[in-house]
């Protein structure tokens, strides 16, 4: 069966958000030293990769990554292109009907061709009208290959709280490259993270069977 792996490879090199914790790794036992095992010690943001945000991350008493759906990370989901390279996405920038019935949308742009070490100078993502729209017709969770749900600069965060008003999902940072466009089944469940404001994802997309 086809598996799509549509996960930021987490290394060293991987691009983060400006100013934000750069992923490292420390061995604390080596197999190649005499140890019996190796042994690792991660240093990451919680908003490393491919990752899903929590409602804490950008409200104050927002739910944790522990606490969040997790139905809205498993089931039926939408891959659809934009044309828009930056800015704001409303309904008129997705073909007549692309987002009929749509439970999970995962919106693919230029961002998913660029290399893991590089952070995208422009991207796309969904205006507060557009979240509010799929809300209303029972979508659970939108999906982006961009960084994020607003502006780089905007610190009003206003798609985000249209998110959290919508009682939807998110995840952000996909790699939609090579993926066409269709249905599919999605599995891409944060970790049971208590206190945390988001959680990296390993994020699947599985063709879904006639």
């Amino acid at each position: 069966m086809t598996v799509y792996d549509i996960t930021r490879t987490i290394r060293p090199t991987l691009a983060v958000w400006p100013g934000d914790t750069p992923y490292a790794l420390e061995h604390l036992a080596r197999i190649s030293d005499g140890a019996p095992v190796n042994l690792t010690t991660l240093t990451l943001s919680a908003h490393t990769g491919t990752h899903a945000d929590a409602y804490y991350h950008y409200e104050a008493d927002g739910a944790h990554p522990a606490a969040m759906p997790l139905t809205a990370y498993i089931g039926r989901a939408r891959v659809v292109q934009v044309a828009r390279r930056a800015g704001s996405l409303t309904a008129e920038d997705f073909a007549i009907g692309a987002l009929d019935g749509v439970e999970r949308l995962l919106i693919k742009s230029h961002v998913s061709d660029l290399p893991d070490d590089q952070w995208p100078s422009e991207f796309p993502y969904p205006s507060p009208a557009l979240i509010a729209q799929l809300a209303a017709q029972g979508c659970v969770l939108i999906g982006l290959d961009s960084p994020s749900f607003d502006d780089l600069n905007d610190k009003q965060l206003p798609g985000h709280h249209a998110l959290a008003r919508a009682g939807m999902a998110n995840l952000e940072t996909l790699a939609l490259g090579g993926v066409p466009e269709g249905d599919y089944e999605l599995v891409a469940l944060p970790l049971k993270l208590d206190g945390a404001c988001g959680s990296p994802v390993r994020a699947v997309l599985r063709p879904l069977r006639d």
